[in-house]
């Protein structure tokens, strides 16, 4: 009697509002960022690749509606974070969307994941005044992982544009206002060795910081993610001329 019993109370609570809407609630999936959509080659067009961190996930979805009948565009269906972990995926990632395939114009940055700070335990974000903290990526490591990135990328035979490292704006957790600066600085030596152009974001979005970005925070607003697609379709259509 009493198992019964326990059992009918089990399917009340069960069948309980407060129930359901918790089951509901685990039920629901976050949709998808349309930037990581796989995309379809249209025959005929050329093949663009976007790598970057989120501030290209932001870009990506304008710059493909701005290439739309023009390009082919594909991204990795990643954040692509910093050098150290780029050098174990780059592989992967440049056969996006079909092993095989030939890239006309490649568009890529690392920046901001490897200047950012990390606690003694791994913790992310930390605060760069404590003793305990570090770069996640070091310049001088920064520089040395780049060099390889870029060998990899050149021997794609693609034609190359890096997109230099946008602003840190004052008072941003977990990274040091003017650090891009010194990153940019690092990368124009690489790319100059190896002859890539670079579109430069940086002074766009330091001229424009109050328009463009999100206050103490690396991330763009909407219109300054589509301010950068503009900027970055304009300069991918240039060099696919």
């Amino acid at each position: 009697m009493k198992k019964f019993q326990i059992a009918l109370i089990l399917v009340a609570l069960l069948s309980s509002p407060f129930v359901e809407a918790q089951n509901k609630k685990a039920k629901k999936v976050r949709k998808p960022n349309p930037a990581m959509a796989k995309v379809e080659d249209v025959a005929g067009l050329p093949r663009v690749l976007i790598i970057g961190d989120s501030i290209s996930i932001g870009y990506t979805v304008g710059v493909r509606k701005l290439l739309e009948g023009k390009a082919n565009l594909h991204r990795p269906l990643a954040n692509c974070g910093p050098t150290h972990s780029a050098i174990g995926k780059i592989d992967e990632w440049l056969k996006t969307g079909g092993e095989g395939k030939k890239w006309d114009v490649i568009h890529f940055n690392w920046g901001l994941h490897d200047l950012k700070y990390m606690g003694a335990d791994g913790g992310n974000l930390a605060d760069p005044k404590d003793s305990k903290s570090h770069q996640q990526v070091p310049a001088a490591e920064y520089e040395k992982n780049l060099t390889e990135l870029v060998a990899k990328l050149k021997a794609t035979g693609a034609k190359l544009i890096w997109r230099n490292t946008t602003p840190v704006p004052p008072k941003t957790k977990g990274r040091v206002e003017g650090d891009s600066v010194v990153y940019n600085k690092i990368a124009a030596k690489v790319m100059t060795a190896n002859d890539i152009p670079t579109q430069d974001l940086y002074s766009v979005a330091k001229e424009r910081m109050d328009e463009l970005m999100l206050p103490a925070n690396v991330h763009f607003k909407p219109g300054g993610s589509q301010v950068l697609a503009e900027l970055v379709s304009a300069r991918i259509l240039e060099e696919l001329k």
